[in-house]
Order: C-alpha cells, then structure tokens, then sequence
C-alpha cells in the first residue's frame, strides 16, 4: 500500500532526502524490526524507529519498570514504575506515531520461542544486558537468516555491529564465546545515563540503512565509543571459516539457552524461576526452599524477601558450608547475574538442587 497524505506529511523531512525518499519510505513502511530488551539501548532505538515509520515495531521484554531504570531508559517515566516494560513501550510508542502497528511481548526470549517470534519480523535489534541473550539473538538470526544490529554498553564505553545473512561475519566470528558474567551489566558495573541514548540512536540509524539500502552498515566492523574520550574507533574483522554459527560447519544448529559452566566443566543443572513461579512455590511450600541473597548488605537493607538470608558474593565461598543439607538453594540478585554466579560456586561446592530468579529481584513487586 503506497503511502497516503498522512503518511507524506508525517514522514516530509525523510521524502525530502534522495537517499531515502518515497521508495525508501515506502520501504520502511513494509519493514518488520524487533527489538529485543526495551532497555537503555531498546527505548532510544524504538523512538527513533516508531518516529521514522517503520510498519511493525515489536518490543519483547519480560521484565517491570524499575526506578532505577528511569536515569536512561527514555521510553518509561515514574508513573509506569511497577508496570511490565513490553506493555508500557507499546503504548508510548502507539501515541508518539499511531499509524504503525506496535506489539508488545512481555516475556524473555527464549531457545524455544525464538523462532516463533522472529518469524513476523525481519530485522533484529538487539538491546539486551545479557551475554547469554546476546549469543542466543545472533545464533537465531544466523538459523532464521534475520538481519542482525548489535550493541553493548559498559560504564562509559559502547560497541555496535551489523550482521547480514550471506553478506558479512556474525557476533561469534568477532566473540567465539564467553561465559556469562565475566562482563557486568549495567545494575552491577553502572553506566552512564546518556551512554545508551547514543548507542540506541546509532542501532536505529543502521537499521534504517539496512531497510532502506542506504549507505554502509557496519558489517564486518565493530564500531566503538568511548564516551570520556569523546572517541569513536573502527575495528574490521572478518568471517570465520570455522565460526559456531555461520562457520563452514557449524556446530550451532539448534537453539539452545546459555548454560553456566562449574569448576568441573560440567553444566550447571539449575532451576530458573520466574517471578510468578517463585511467588507461588513460596506461597504453596516455603519450607522446600532456602533462598539465598547475595547482594551486599547495603542492597540487602533496602527490602527482601522475608525469610531470604544475606550472604553477598563476596563473601559466598567462605560460607558456602553454611548451606550444606539444606532444602533447594535458590539464589537472588537485583537482576539475575550474581544469582547465576552464586549457583556456579555452589555447584562447583559439590551442592545439587540449585535454583535462581530470572531477572532478579526488579522483576518482583515491591519488596517489604
């Protein structure tokens, strides 16, 4: 469908540059993007694309808006504090442009939906704070042949990149592997408010190149930032001939969630709860469970969950005796990277029966 006179006043400014124009317009229109983490990078990026037209925009996000969110993550304001964060970027999205279908997914992307939700869309943005996440949105778009625009953030640095199926290297031909929570994310290391703001905005902008065919994407170019520097550097690599994903001979030909790897090289057996199935195993049969808070002592004093005890990461494996023949040791953190660590430790220990909370405590109600 050929755009309407709403739709060319809306959108005067693109038709105006021959680069983009009605063709490219149109273009964006037709195009399919989601945006996986409606976070620092997610809600830049989502404003930019909803503004710029793109047809169906889906966001996919299981967690709530925390306060703590609201120093970069320009989609929510206090008003949404508490509310799923899918839901609410829908709805700002619907009201700053009403002419483009928006879909909400409240939920985590996961091995065994990804494929399902990928199917409507055809280009990715990735805005997670998770290694894991990251691994598994590359891999599915490489299986699913989706575009792919990348970007990471840590304190003040950032890094962005673009994949093309057929047409450039994947993230694992640049990063083979790593294990979860060797980087920290944002509610461990912090990260400067504006970082993501900018970083959203570059993925955004790589999009609308990509859909349109306008200009170079950064393929086979690792783009970064160094926000005290005020400097932006290049780094080209190439694909891998042996690459996991998009190798020669893969080896990645299903999905799989990221595993967490104990001492022994083993995979971690490790129960994952959502917010609504820890409540309810508390709610029907606390006794079956010793949760384990690992935050510091100051985290710790500012709310948890009644009966939770305080022993912070640090501190973990001199005490890991203290949990021995206990009921099911299940980990918490403010945003599930420390849990997971805590139950590496525990596992690695010679404990069984693990469990942590997906997400973290942000994704709890308010805590007493």
């Amino acid at each position: 469908m050929s755009l309407d006179a709403q739709e060319r006043a809306r959108y005067s400014r693109h038709l105006l540059l021959g680069e983009i124009g009605v063709d490219g317009q149109q273009k964006l229109k037709d195009a399919r993007v989601l945006i996986v983490g409606a976070g620092g990078l997610g809600s830049p990026a989502a404003l930019y694309l909803a503004a710029a037209g793109v047809g169906r925009l889906g966001i996919i996000d299981g967690d709530r808006v925390d306060v703590s969110n609201l120093q970069r993550q320009v989609l929510f304001d206090t008003s949404d504090v508490g509310l799923p964060k899918a839901e609410r970027a829908a709805s700002r999205l619907r009201a700053l442009n009403p002419l483009i279908d928006v879909r909400a997914h409240a939920l985590e992307l996961r091995a065994g939906n990804a494929e399902q939700i990928l199917a409507d869309y055809d280009l990715v943005l990735d805005g997670s704070d998770r290694l894991s996440t990251r691994y598994l949105v590359n891999d599915a778009c490489v299986l699913f042949g989706k575009s792919l625009v990348s970007a990471a953030i840590h304190r003040f640095e950032g890094q962005a990149m673009s994949y093309v199926p057929g047409r450039s290297p994947c993230y694992r031909c640049l990063f083979s592997d790593a294990a979860e929570g060797v980087v920290p994310n944002c509610a461990e290391a912090g990260v400067l408010g504006v970082l993501p703001g900018l970083m959203g905005a570059l993925q955004a902008t790589e999009a609308i190149k990509l859909l349109t065919g306008t200009g170079e994407p950064l393929l086979g170019r690792l783009l970064t930032y160094d926000a005290l520097a005020m400097r932006f550097a290049e780094f080209r690599f190439s694909r891998r001939e042996d690459c996991a994903a998009c190798g020669v001979q893969p080896s990645i030909t299903a999905l799989r969630d990221g595993t967490e790897e104990c001492a022994a090289g083993q995979a971690l057996e490790l129960r994952r709860y959502s917010a609504q199935e820890l409540l309810q195993r508390l709610a029907n049969a606390p006794a079956t469970l010793t949760l384990v808070d690992v935050r510091d002592a100051h985290e710790y004093a500012t709310g948890h969950l009644p009966g939770s005890l305080n022993i912070p990461l640090a501190d973990l494996p001199a005490r890991l005796a203290e949990l021995l023949g206990r009921s099911e040791v299940t980990f918490l953190c403010a945003s599930g990277i420390r849990s997971q660590r805590a139950a590496v430790l525990a596992a690695a220990a010679g404990l069984t029966q693990l469990g942590h909370l997906e997400g973290g405590l942000r994704v709890l109600p308010a805590l007493p």
